[in-house]
């Protein structure tokens, strides 16, 4: 998928809240090692490095397009590196990710491949968007439908017919008891932002849910499938203003 880090931050202040929220449910202990799993540009990696100064922080993404805008100037604990998540290697006191891991399938699985690279008493901390049911992700889904031959049959992610991997928050927590954690935490939470009607929606997911799909289309493809996504956005908000209940799950378990 190729990102654009303009595209993604046009909703900074939008995007940033979820980042404390995690942040906020992480214990004061003293990791030695602390890993930032698809970090992006690098701020909530920023925060991390400048929270735990004794901590040796590493952000990694895939993306060259987002690490290339990441700066790790100032903190010498911290570093950023290209790397797939689940080429993850090392063990980590600290194993966390805001709006990444949904990219990923079978988060069952995922999270026990994530667990074995925590140390003992170690901590996951994880944040996810789960509005793969909202309006805008159907119709979006809709779309990738009506461009099947197009994107080669790709309409996984961010679909609205079971094939988004997120889970609910009880099953996240009910998948860490199995782990072995303890003190988990694992809560839905409605972050809310107003939007200028079906441009305004558009113009949201260009930076996020559109990315894998625009990356599989040429030009004049990209731009027929834009299209014919609005249309069915402004059908569905005809108006000028956009009320967008965004949803995220975000849980944090420790390892015994």
């Amino acid at each position: 998928m190729t990102w654009n880090p303009n595209l993604y931050h046009r909703h900074r202040e939008a995007r940033s809240a979820p980042v404390h929220d995690l942040l906020a449910l992480i214990p004061d202990l003293p990791y030695r090692d602390v890993v930032d799993l698809g970090c992006g540009t690098g701020e909530p990696t920023r925060l991390l490095a400048e929270r735990f100064p004794n901590a040796r922080v590493l952000g990694v993404d895939s993306s060259a397009e987002m690490l290339a805008r990441a700066d790790a100037a100032g903190l010498p604990n911290l570093r950023f590196e290209r790397e797939d998540i689940l080429e993850l290697a090392g063990e980590y006191d600290l194993i966390f990710s805001n709006a990444a891991l949904q990219w990923l399938p079978d988060h069952p699985a995922l999270l026990a491949r994530l667990w074995e690279r925590l140390r003992p008493g170690g901590v996951l901390a994880v944040q996810v968007p789960a509005n793969h049911d909202h309006d805008s992700h159907r119709l979006l889904t809709e779309t990738a439908n009506e461009f099947a031959p197009e994107l080669g049959g790709f309409t996984r992610f961010g679909t609205a017919q079971g094939a988004s991997p997120v889970l609910t928050p009880a099953a996240y927590a009910e998948r860490l008891d199995e782990l072995g954690a303890v003190e988990v935490t694992a809560l839905s939470k409605v972050y809310p932002v107003v939007l200028s009607g079906a441009e305004g929606v558009l113009d949201w997911t260009r930076g996020t849910a559109l990315v894998p799909y625009l990356s599989r289309l040429g030009e004049e493809d990209a731009g027929r499938f834009t299209a014919a996504y609005l249309e069915r956005l402004r059908k569905r908000w005809p108006g000028e203003r956009v009320y967008y209940a965004f949803t995220r799950v975000l849980f944090m378990a420790r390892r015994a």
